[in-house]
């Protein structure tokens, strides 16, 4: 089932795999083989627990550049292929704001989506001026294909200045971005592991139709607070040891989000069964 299919009337979690610092960045220790396979073993635990997604990216890899070589790109688009080779949806994010480079690596390696930087209006960010890049990433993905790849977007982006779009609120942000036909926004706090404001999230959900993503910040005791207005929950740090997205993955941790995430969908499933049930009885009384 493609993804976008598979998204259908569902929400879900996105578990992240932060590849361990690349070939040619200043903190890379490991062979490329070892990476890959660091990787594998990751996306593993997350499938063992349920999960049905992850994403990719080269978080390890600071300082970030915007001229990202191929032999980044490269292991990145390895890394997801032999993800999508043990059953599991894969997205890919490549630092910094590489999108288009992401969507090829995608498209090579059989991914279903990426997630992009500066897609709409243009902020500054930690690795300097992010410019917009909506109209050449869509005309890219047509270019070659790779239509089926989903795009999902950074709104007002954690780790940037939004100084020169401060007249432009996030959910006039998350319009424009449905408008230039993003396949879902996504609302961050601050930085990585932090919340986003639940109120902001709230006024993303009344702007767009599209699919809303939490991009960080997600633990098992705040998951309840976004269900009702969020679709797809992106989580890293939590589920590292000591909620650290550097450590390794803690298990416990994501059972304990898979299980409270298993009870909200439960939760919603009977809601639904018993709105459908008093519409029945409601409809057969007339």
């Amino acid at each position: 089932m493609e993804f976008k299919e598979y998204l259908k009337n569902r929400k879900i979690i996105i578990g992240m795999i932060h590849v361990p610092a690349l070939p040619g960045t200043p903190e890379n220790k490991l062979k490329p083989e070892e990476i890959i396979e660091k990787c594998l073993q990751e996306a593993k635990i997350y499938q063992k627990h349920g999960l049905r997604a992850v994403m990719i990216e080269n978080m390890h890899d600071i300082p970030y550049t915007k001229r990202i070589g191929p032999e980044i790109i490269t292991v990145m688009a390895i890394i997801g292929a032999e993800i999508k080779k043990i059953g599991l949806y894969c997205g890919i994010q490549i630092l910094a704001a590489a999108n288009k480079e992401a969507i090829a690596a995608a498209h090579s390696a059989g991914m279903d989506f990426i997630r992009a930087e500066g897609y709409v209006y243009a902020h500054v960010a930690d690795e300097g001026y992010i410019e917009s890049c909506a109209g050449d990433l869509l005309r890219y993905r047509k270019a070659i294909n790779a239509e089926k790849i989903l795009i999902f977007t950074d709104i007002k982006k954690k780790h940037s200045s939004h100084a020169i779009t401060s007249d432009v609120n996030i959910a006039e942000t998350a319009h424009s971005a449905e408008f230039f036909l993003s396949d879902g926004v996504i609302v961050t706090g601050i930085a990585t592991g932090t919340e986003a404001e639940l109120e902001e999230v709230k006024q993303v959900r009344k702007a767009t139709k599209n699919p809303v993503l939490i991009g960080s910040g997600i633990t098992d005791e705040n998951l309840k607070n976004y269900w009702p207005y969020s679709d797809i929950f992106i989580v890293g740090s939590y589920i590292k040891v000591n909620g650290y997205w550097k450590n390794e993955l803690d298990e416990k941790r994501i059972a304990k989000l898979m299980e409270e995430f298993e009870r909200l969908s439960t939760k919603t499933q009977e809601e639904k069964c018993k709105s459908k049930q008093t519409k029945q009885s409601l409809e057969q009384g007339f």
